[in-house]
């Protein structure tokens, strides 16, 4: 296992476990008193190795693989030791025959000579060709004894024949026996299985072991998620971890039939710069197995959010340079899984070589030199690029970029040797290289190529070259954002987003954004789109907000990629902005005047309006899956479309009371039905804020919904919408303070999330609520049977048959991933966001009851809310809401602005108070009253 002996004997002695047994069995009552002491004194051992292999652990992560090492030889001593006392003290056979033999061997992960903590035990109990009772009672007591230590042992008891028969039907089975590794018994018997295995099994086989094992490996990616660029990874089965490392492993040993890493060198699959790669990601990704067992206390393999932190502190990492030590782990971990990729990438590529060389055909040979092509100075060899020499890119360093320029128009995957040489060529990308004018056009032809930029791209950034050809790339590369909303790293983020553009533009999927694809076509620079979702978060991990330095980048790059000043300005613009919009739509009342006029002021130009929305789109679709939905678009277009208006002139054509006697207009001929001296009536139950911010569509809706309400108490209708993933949920009652909190508390109570709220009372004491909600996975709220509930809940809690402070605290408290963020509460009052109501914005760690708590206190404050904007971003809630005081005002009194600051702040910080009011003293009561 490549450890000194002295090292390991201070894991566990065996010396000192023998001595240790053999007083239990001098002092052993009878026979389960022995039984507990021997499985007493392995426990012990058990414990004190494992201790001591955390120790050792914790000194550095690059003592990783040490660890795994130092936890096999304990678990092999441990194993030698309780089959010599079973065989020796227990069931001793004083003249065995050729039946009573057992070879004891390690397979699987096992059989490789490393351990996490938590991993199983796989074992092989070989036996010459059939058990005995002898041979059944030692594996017996031996298992049991194991499992009373609680490890998870995975065990078969088989013959020689057997095994050879199985592993030629079962590939999982073929794979165990080939890393099968004797730990103790008849190493003649253990020695034959080898030899008939490689015989019997492995010769002649290794294409289909080898097409097997890919395979394999393309399901588990596709399982545990395409992108090795998770933020939650999986260090065992995820694309880049320790598995992608067994399985070339394993292909190698069959192939060459090597027994360590080491010859990977000696039969010219890599470099020794390779195998030292190959060395340094086996004993991170140890170092990181090791580590999350330990701290969990479980074979967890999934480094979730709540175990970052803490997984960073013990390995080591500090901040550094505006990354948190926990950003430090994570961005090592995916430079470590990209470093698997490109090992996998050449082990490949060496495979396929060797097997060309295996199989030489003079009639092969002259139809492949018929069909090669040359195009640019690249050969082409069935259907895949490839350089004629090792010199080529040292030649011209241009090919680094052009390669993938040529295979981008033409359609062509680039060879696996190709690839090889682009990334042993990395030094060749350097300031010379980067201010070539050719090399920089042929770049920005590929980030806007109409054909596939995303995967181009994407090879570029596996090959090393894309982070040294645009460093501030580079910067960002496996750089992990610290947070549940979103799911990739930096670097994935952006590829992702140049990918969504790209379909947007083809028109792939266009019922789910109609409008981006239709600006599309519209735009004058498709060049200045592509370079600002290509920059738009390269900033991200800087001290300074990653906007601005985003557009300081987008100047300097801009013009050394050939773009002109008018050009280069916009894209600056478009990074530096590339959140206002998104912000807008979620988190103001577009219905208000002021909110697109402010917006409207800022962008100023109807092409900057068409861009801005498509890179919104896109950013926000590329963040994860179901961060995109329905609702949000909606939010989006209408923003689009006021704004546009606005740019056009048509606001200003049509004035405050115009738009409110259109309205009325409209509603009336809808109407027809109605006696006219009905529809006068109804006409003047709402203010002009109602005709101004619903449309003729839901007015009708409310005006029929109110007409049949007649004298019920509380009239509800629920009415889902997929297309838009919210259901609508529109309530009308006899208006009273603190209403809204009440409809949100009942929300709260079964889990639904308010993402929208218009609150209007009418001219007779009536309140007419409208709450768009969902379902927590960010889908409308559909089943028949929880609307019913719904309703039901709203209700009890208006009867006061439910608290929603109690009912919520029942429910099951947030994911408990959720605790490893912690959110400043923050307080933002602004009286200038709306001509008529005082806007309230409060960020906190999102949680059960959050809108609940926050509107009860408003309530308490004597505050009534106009509208709210429910917004999310993973563990952050941003919850914006339109209010007036008692009498119709903004709050601008200093006092009372300290005291909703004050109130809010409390129901922020404080989840296990977050369902009672804050203790008011008379000063407040007084501050409320004004």
């Amino acid at each position: 296992m490549g450890r000194t002996l002295p090292s390991l004997l201070e894991i566990a002695d065996p010396d000192d476990i023998r001595e240790k047994l053999d007083a239990v069995r001098a002092t052993a009552k009878d026979e389960l008193a022995l039984k507990r002491g021997v499985v007493s004194v392995l426990k012990q051992a058990l414990t004190e190795g494992r201790e001591k292999a955390r120790e050792r652990l914790e000194q550095g992560a690059h003592r990783g693989r040490a660890c795994a090492e130092a936890l096999c030889y304990l678990q092999d001593a441990i194993i030698r030791e309780l089959y010599t006392f079973a065989t020796e003290h227990v069931f001793p056979a004083p003249n065995p025959s050729g039946a009573e033999r057992i070879a004891i061997a390690a397979v699987g992960g096992y059989g490789r000579g490393t351990l996490a903590p938590g991993s199983d035990i796989d074992l092989l109990f070989l036996l010459p060709y059939k058990q005995t009772p002898w041979g059944e009672s030692v594996v017996e007591y031996m298992l049991y004894a194991l499992w009373d230590l609680g490890l998870k042992v995975g065990h078969s008891t088989r013959s020689i024949a057997d095994c050879i028969r199985l592993s030629r039907e079962d590939f999982t089975i073929r794979t165990a026996l080939l890393e099968a590794r004797f730990i103790y018994g008849d190493r003649d018997l253990f020695a034959d299985l080898e030899k008939r295995f490689d015989e019997e099994v492995v010769a002649g086989t290794a294409n289909e072991f080898v097409e097997a094992k890919l395979a394999e490996r393309d399901v588990r990616h596709q399982r545990s998620g395409e992108s090795r660029y998770l933020v939650e990874p999986n260090v065992k089965e995820g694309k880049g971890g320790l598995r992608d490392l067994n399985t070339l492993f394993w292909i190698a040993k069959y192939v060459y039939r090597v027994k360590q890493t080491s010859d990977l060198v000696k039969v010219g699959v890599f470099t020794r710069e390779e195998y030292q790669t190959f060395r340094k990601a086996e004993n991170f990704l140890w170092a990181v197995r090791c580590e999350l067992h330990f701290l969990t206390g479980r074979a967890e393999e999934r480094i979730t959010f709540d175990l970052q932190t803490e997984m960073a502190k013990r390995l080591g990492y500090q901040e550094h340079r505006g990354l948190k030590a926990v950003e430090r782990f994570m961005k090592h971990y995916f430079l470590i899984a990209k470093d698997v990729g490109d090992l996998t990438r050449i082990f490949c590529a060496v495979l396929e070589d060797q097997e060309k060389k295996k199989k030489p055909s003079i009639g092969r040979f002259m139809q492949a030199m018929r069909r090669k092509k040359v195009i640019r100075g690249f050969t082409v060899e069935t259907g895949r690029l490839s350089v004629a020499n090792v010199s080529f890119f040292e030649k011209d360093p241009v090919n680094l970029i052009r390669i993938f320029h040529v295979a981008e128009s033409h359609g062509l995957d680039i060879h696996p040797d190709a690839l090889k040489l682009v990334t042993r060529s990395l030094k060749l990308v350097d300031a010379s290289l980067r201010k070539n004018e050719e090399a920089n056009r042929l770049f920005l032809e590929i980030l806007a190529s109409k054909k596939t930029p995303e995967i181009t791209l994407r090879l570029m950034n596996e090959a090393g070259v894309l982070g040294r050809f645009v460093p501030d790339f580079g910067r960002i590369v496996a750089l992990m954002q610290f947070n549940m909303y979103h799911h990739y790293t930096a670097d994935e983020h952006l590829l992702r987003a140049i990918g969504i553009l790209s379909e947007v533009e083809k028109g792939k999927e266009r019922e789910e954004y109609p409008l981006a694809h239709e600006l599309m076509g519209k735009l004058k620079s498709r060049n200045a789109l592509y370079m600002a979702v290509f920059l738009h978060d390269i900033a991200k991990g800087r001290d300074e907000d990653h906007s601005d330095a985003g557009a300081a980048i987008a100047r300097k790059l801009c013009p050394r990629l050939g773009m002109g000043p008018g050009e280069t300005e916009t894209v600056a613009w478009l990074v530096q902005n590339h959140l206002v919009m998104s912000d807008v739509a979620q988190r103001r009342d577009i219905a208000d005047p002021r909110t697109v006029r402010d917006f409207a002021s800022l962008v100023q130009s109807p092409e900057r309006l068409k861009m801005l929305y498509v890179l919104t789109v896109v950013d926000i679709k590329a963040v994860g899956p179901g961060v995109w939905n329905g609702w949000k678009g909606q939010l989006l277009r209408q923003l689009y479309f006021e704004t546009e208006a606005l740019l056009q002139g048509g606001e200003s054509a049509l004035n405050r009371k115009g738009r409110v006697a259109e309205a009325k207009e409209a509603l009336a001929a809808r109407l027809s039905d109605w006696s006219k001296s009905a529809v006068e009536r109804y006409l003047k139950r709402h203010g002009d804020a109602y005709w101004i911010s619903t449309d003729t569509d839901m007015q009708e809706r409310h005006a029929r919904f109110i007409e049949g309400a007649k004298e019920q108490p509380l009239a509800i209708a629920a009415e889902p919408e997929p297309t838009r993933d919210v259901t609508e949920l529109t309530l009308y009652t006899q208006d009273h303070p603190g209403l809204f909190a009440r409809f949100a508390g009942a929300c709260a109570v079964l889990g639904m999330n308010i993402v929208d709220a218009k609150i209007f009372t009418t001219r007779d004491g009536m309140a007419l609520d409208m709450l768009w909600v969902q379902d927590p996975d960010g889908t409308a709220v559909r089943e028949e049977r929880r609307i019913r509930r719904l309703e039901d809940m709203i209700r009890k809690v208006l009867a006061g048959e439910v608290l929603p402070p109690d009912a919520i605290e029942s429910r099951q408290r947030r994911e408990r991933r959720a605790d490893a963020f912690t959110v400043a509460p923050q307080v933002f009052i602004d009286n200038d966001a709306s001509d008529a109501y005082t806007v309230i914005e409060v960020n906190g760690l999102d949680r059960p009851g959050l809108v609940h708590a926050l509107s009860r206190a408003l309530f308490h404050l004597g505050l009534t809310i106009g509208s709210a904007h429910i917004t999310t971003y993973g563990e952050r809630a941003v919850d914006v809401f339109y209010v007036k005081d008692v009498i119709g005002h903004k709050v601008t009194n200093a006092n009372k602005k300290k005291a909703v600051e004050r109130h809010l702040q409390e129901a922020l910080a404080d989840p296990m108070k977050k369902a009672r009011p804050a203790k008011r003293s008379k000063r407040d009561d007084a501050v409320a009253a004004a």
